[in-house]
């Protein structure tokens, strides 16, 4: 907890919380007093006009979520566009995020990646969100309840590819936090072995999709297509460049075409 975001607490006129009892503890543990409204996902539509109203008259409203950033898989989204579009000033004090404090911790490449959230509940809407996320060559990162743990990571590994590296990154910042990298396969066999494995709130990462995977050329790969199309017609030497360097054969025909 910042300086600053104790400040704000302690002088806004309310505190827009995800789950006033929740903040309320944190409140108390710092000695504040600041007056709450509940902000959720099942009250923010009726609640925006009101707190939106409060801000149109001078007053100062802190949002918070039970943990980490508003908005980030969390409520907030509605009243920050309401106040925008009425002119109201939205100021950002940054605090925990638990997706970019377990990117920073992983491992695995931080460049680009793509925040999913939450995948679907139902096993098959599960297995068609990954098939669609299959391709993508960034690192993937997702949110996951102790309920599905164990579900969500079986249909990364079979729908993904088991041999993919991956993070489980387990209650962050918290007393008994766990950062475990593996392979996805691996990551299954490690989260059934233990209850403990499948306790608390937990953060997926995922390596992109190889070169191979997504069809990319490859420097290499080129250099083994001109090699045998020095030899061999275009279709031959696209399918014996495909089994050596596991690049797709419609690429390397395409490519071969280009080069002929």
């Amino acid at each position: 907890m910042s300086r600053r975001a104790l400040q704000i607490l302690g002088e806004v006129d309310l505190i827009a919380a995800e789950d006033t009892r929740h903040t309320g503890r944190l409140l108390t543990h710092f000695g504040l007093a600041t007056p709450r409204v509940s902000l959720h996902e099942h009250n923010e539509e009726q609640q925006v006009p009101a707190l939106v109203s409060r801000l149109a008259r001078g007053e100062s409203i802190a949002l918070v979520s039970d943990a980490g950033t508003p908005l980030i898989s969390d409520p907030g989204f509605r009243l920050v566009v309401a106040a925008r579009e009425s002119g109201i000033r939205v100021s950002p004090v940054p605090g925990p995020c638990a997706l970019i404090a377990a990117l920073s911790a992983s491992g695995l490449p931080s460049d680009r990646f793509l925040f999913e959230g939450f995948l679907p509940a139902r096993e098959l809407a599960r297995r068609k969100r990954l098939q669609a996320l299959r391709d993508i060559p960034s690192t993937l990162i997702f949110y996951e309840s102790s309920h599905r743990i164990g579900d969500a990571l079986t249909d990364m590994a079979e729908v993904l590819g088991g041999d993919r590296r991956a993070v489980v990154a387990r209650e962050l910042t918290k007393t008994f936090e766990q950062l475990q990298g593996d392979t996805l396969s691996g990551l299954v066999q490690w989260q059934a072995e233990d209850p403990n494995h499948g306790r608390g709130e937990f953060v997926v990462l995922v390596s992109g999709a190889s070169r191979q995977e997504t069809g990319e050329l490859t420097t290499e790969a080129e250099r083994v297509l001109r090699l045998l199309l020095g030899e061999l017609p275009l279709k031959a030497a696209a399918r014996l460049a495909s089994e050596i360097t596991g690049i797709s054969r419609n690429t390397l025909y395409q490519r071969g075409l280009e080069l002929r």
